[in-house]
């Protein structure tokens, strides 16, 4: 891991800890990101959600983002972010807070205004539809601190759907079956009804569901994939 462009370039920082679930954002999805941001680093300050050990937030001071708050709840990794920000002499600049980044202590800690807040939750979260509704709920928040220029910055598997269960059947419905008595052969038909038993089961399973991506009080997303990953942009909606 390394910062790849400004005052801190080239300098390396240290990945989490084995067994952690941060996976920070690889070198060529982040060079992308941070060419879509280029110039607003500087514009203001950043809030940097399931930091991990800071590779986005430290690129962000790194081009210049006078400030940045780091949340990141997994105390092992905190102890390497903190090294990595006393690594780069950059503690006057940095404020890190140990906490959920969905809960109150995010908000309440955030940059006001902030300029850019970059949100990673992990991918087991956001793939299951109650975690995404709670990543939604936060960011709807969150991207009302922004700056009227400011950027959300979203980062979510790509692409990205949800797998949706059927409905159960009504067990008080009447069962039927449909079997089509022109068969002459009752070995045949026997076949064919275990054959539409076993479908049903494999569609019982699950079908996948493209997720909504729409953010309350938010203009966007603009969406960039990136293979499995994708990084999804958003502003502050205008007052109407």
């Amino acid at each position: 891991m390394r910062i790849i462009s400004g005052k801190f370039k080239r300098r390396s920082l240290a990945g989490p800890p084995a067994g952690a679930t941060t996976r920070p954002m690889p070198d060529l999805v982040k060079e992308a990101v941070f060419n879509l941001l280029r110039g607003h680093c500087a514009d203001g300050p950043t809030l940097d959600l399931f930091s991990g050990t800071g590779t986005m937030g430290l690129e962000a001071l790194s081009r210049g983002s006078p400030r940045v708050v780091f949340v990141e709840k997994d105390r092992r990794v905190v102890k390497i972010l903190e090294q990595n920000i006393a690594k780069l002499d950059a503690a006057d600049q940095c404020e890190v807070v140990v906490g959920d980044a969905l809960g109150p202590a995010a908000l309440t800690r955030c940059p006001r205004p902030a300029h850019l807040i970059f949100v990673d939750p992990p991918y087991a979260l956001v793939n299951e539809p109650d975690g995404w509704a709670r990543v939604r709920r936060q960011a709807s928040r969150l991207v009302e601190l922004l700056d009227d220029t400011g950027y959300l910055i979203l980062r979510t598997p790509w692409p990205f759907v949800h797998m949706i269960e059927p409905k159960a059947p009504d067990p008080d419905a009447p069962a039927t079956v449909s079997i089509d008595l022109s068969q002459e052969d009752a070995d045949d038909a026997l076949d064919a009804f275990e054959a539409e038993l076993a479908a049903a089961a494999g569609k019982a399973k699950g079908v996948p569901v493209e997720v909504d991506l729409t953010i309350d009080h938010a203009d966007g997303p603009e969406t960039h994939g990136y293979g499995t990953t994708a990084v999804h942009l958003y502003m502050k909606r205008p007052p109407a």
